[in-house]
C-alpha cells in the first residue's frame, strides 16, 4: 500500500490557516506590507496582525483581499471558518460551543446581559473589556462572540427563544451609541421569524432562575443539554433528569414573561429613553 502523502503543510487550525494564506498571497505578489496597505487603503499594521494571527480583522478586509488577489471568495470563506471556530473560546466553553454549533433549536434565560448570540460588537467589546481583556485577546474574543450570530442567520437558521430579565435592558453601556445599537439589534431580532423574544419584567417577582443564565440546546439526535452560568462558575449539564428539572423551571419563568408583542414594545420604549447623539 503506498505511503499516504501530506497534501499540504499548512495549518489545519482555521485562524492560523487564514493568517498563513494571507501572508503567502502577499509574498507571492512580491510586495511589502506597506505597499499592500497603500494599494488597498488599509492600515499596514492591521494587515501585519492578520499575517501573524493576532487578529482576524473584519469581513470587509477579507473581501478586499479576495478582490485584490482574485481568489474568488476563498479568503472570506477561511475568515468565516476562523471566526466560527470554537477553539477561539476559552477551554471551559469549548465543548459547549461545539454542541451549540450543531444544535437544531436553542432557548435561553439571560439575567443581566444580552445572550452572546444577540450581542453587537460594541456591546461585546465593552463587556469583555470590563472583565479584564485587553488588546489582541480582547479583539479575538469580540470576533469569536459576534461570529456566533451566524447560527441564527439564513433560511435554515435554528429557532431561538430567549427570555431577557428586565435587568438586561436597564444595564446600559458607558458608550451611549453602542447601547443604542444594541437595543436596536434586539428590536430587530425580535421581529425575525426564527427568534422569539420575551422580556421578564421586574414586577414578575422572584423566580427559580434569578441569578443563573441558562441555555438549552436540542441536538440533532433528539437529546437536550443545558449550560448554566453565574459570575464565578459555568457548568454543562447532560444528565437527562437534571436537564428536565431545569427545563421545567425555565418554562415557569417563561410563563411569567411578557408576550413577544409586548416584549418588543418594551424594548422600543427603552430605546426611546436613550439620548440621541448630538449632531454638533
Amino acid at each position: 500500500m503506498p505511503q499516504r502523502r501530506t497534501v499540504t503543510s499548512r495549518s489545519q487550525e482555521p485562524r492560523q490557516r487564514f493568517a498563513e494564506e494571507v501572508k503567502s498571497l502577499r509574498e507571492k505578489s512580491g510586495v511589502s506590507l506597506r505597499q499592500l496597505a497603500d494599494q488597498l487603503g488599509w492600515d499596514w499594521s492591521t494587515l501585519g496582525k492578520l499575517e501573524r494571527g493576532q487578529t482576524l480583522g473584519s469581513p470587509e478586509v477579507a473581501q478586499a483581499l479576495d478582490q485584490h488577489y482574485g481568489t474568488q471568495g476563498f479568503l472570506l470563506t477561511l475568515w468565516e471558518l476562523a471566526v466560527a471556530d470554537p477553539t477561539q473560546f476559552k477551554e471551559q466553553y469549548r465543548r459547549y460551543m461545539l454542541l451549540e454549533a450543531e444544535a437544531v433549536s436553542l432557548w435561553q434565560y439571560s439575567v443581566s446581559a444580552p445572550p452572546g448570540l444577540l450581542q453587537t460588537a460594541g456591546y461585546a467589546r465593552e463587556s469583555l473589556a470590563a472583565g479584564g481583556l485587553l488588546g489582541d485577546e480582547l479583539e479575538q474574543q469580540v470576533e469569536a462572540r459576534t461570529g456566533r450570530r451566524k447560527l441564527l442567520e439564513g433560511e435554515d437558521a435554528s429557532p431561538f427563544r430567549v427570555v431577557l430579565s428586565e435587568a438586561v435592558l436597564r444595564t446600559s453601556l458607558k458608550d451611549g451609541q453602542a447601547w443604542r445599537e444594541q437595543l436596536e439589534h434586539l428590536g430587530e431580532a425580535s421581529d425575525r421569524q426564527n427568534i422569539t423574544l420575551h422580556v421578564l419584567a421586574f414586577s414578575a417577582g422572584p423566580h427559580g432562575l434569578m441569578s443563573t443564565d441558562t441555555m438549552f440546546l436540542r441536538l440533532s439526535n433528539g437529546s437536550t443539554v443545558a449550560y448554566v452560568e453565574n459570575d464565578v462558575h459555568g457548568e454543562l449539564i447532560e444528565e437527562t433528569g437534571r436537564v428536565e428539572r431545569l427545563h421545567r423551571t425555565y418554562d415557569a419563568v417563561r410563563d411569567l414573561a411578557l408576550s413577544p408583542t409586548e416584549s418588543r414594545k418594551f424594548i422600543l420604549r427603552m430605546l426611546e429613553e436613550v439620548p440621541c447623539e448630538s449632531s454638533t
